[in-house]
């Protein structure tokens, strides 16, 4: 009885099965229903989950519908030279372009474009002036470096950008800061003593785009000692746009019965919509 028993053990052994039998194929179409960080865990598993993960019809899946023109466009190669998986990898770097005055990435969770424009990207009523602005070196910046207003009667700052965006619903933030910010003996601190007019007449947000699109609105700058994102407008990009789209956007406070000053630009932040709700600092 033991020797049958023993025999029929060893004859199952035979037929034991493990992750390394698991077909490529089963797990690259596994992997097409997962997270891009979710497929690079697994794919530490073993040899057969790395292969599988090197599929670019895997890949294919996770990158923007404009993928081929962020390639050209931002890492300045052409398509077909990349692998699909180094394709995303790159893209979630951030990467800048039009002369170091403008950055855009992919978000690494779901494979999302976010693009940012710094304030030397941008028209700015004054800027050269130095009575009235200066360009401030600052961490705080992904640009390194800020627009701060000392003072000033007309305030306006305006913006323009031509780019291909995937389909899909966009808002568009001016990320602005009361105060001057500085580093003293490694800490951070904020000035706040030229802070002022921002509290007698609201900021006025515009934006439209070559598609016809037109918002405004108009806030109160508060909290100062905080980088704030202010929600100018939301704009779309349909499936058959398959061209560039120009934006325009400003802000502006011209009413001269007053100065205000005390403010930093320090860009122009895009992003798909349904990121507003997350803490973008």
């Amino acid at each position: 009885m033991g020797v049958g028993v023993s025999g029929l053990s060893a004859a199952d052994s035979q037929f034991e099965t493990g992750l390394n039998d698991v077909p490529e194929g089963c797990i690259s179409s596994i992997y097409m229903f997962l997270d891009p960080p979710e497929i690079c865990k697994l794919a530490r598993l073993n040899r057969a989950f790395r292969r599988a993960s090197l599929a670019d019809f895997v890949w294919e899946t996770k990158l923007p519908s404009n993928h081929r023109y962020l390639v050209k466009k931002v890492l300045g190669q052409t398509p077909d030279s990349l692998c699909k998986k180094e394709t995303f990898a790159r893209l979630c770097r951030p990467n800048r372009f039009d002369g170091g005055t403008k950055e855009v990435w992919l978000d690494k969770q779901r494979g999302k474009l976010c693009l940012s424009v710094s304030a030397k990207a941008l028209k700015i009523t004054g800027i050269d002036d130095r009575r009235y602005w200066n360009h401030i070196p600052t961490e705080e910046s992904r640009f390194e470096t800020v627009a701060y207003l000392q003072q000033i009667w007309w305030f306006e700052v305006v913006g323009e950008l031509e780019f291909e965006f995937p389909p899909g619903s966009y808002s568009l933030f001016f990320r602005l800061h009361l105060g001057k910010p500085s580093r003293r003996f490694g800490r951070q601190m904020c000035n706040v003593d030229q802070v002022h007019g921002w509290n007698i007449k609201p900021v006025r947000f515009q934006l439209s785009t070559s598609t016809g699109q037109e918002v405004s609105s108009e806030c109160y700058l508060y909290d100062s000692g905080k980088w704030i994102y202010y929600h100018v407008g939301d704009f779309v990009v349909t499936d058959d746009s398959n061209s560039p789209v120009k934006i325009k956007f400003s802000m502006m406070q011209i009413d001269c019965t007053h100065t205000k000053g005390g403010l930093c630009v320090d860009s122009v932040f895009i992003c798909p919509s349904e990121f507003r709700q997350m803490s973008f600092d």
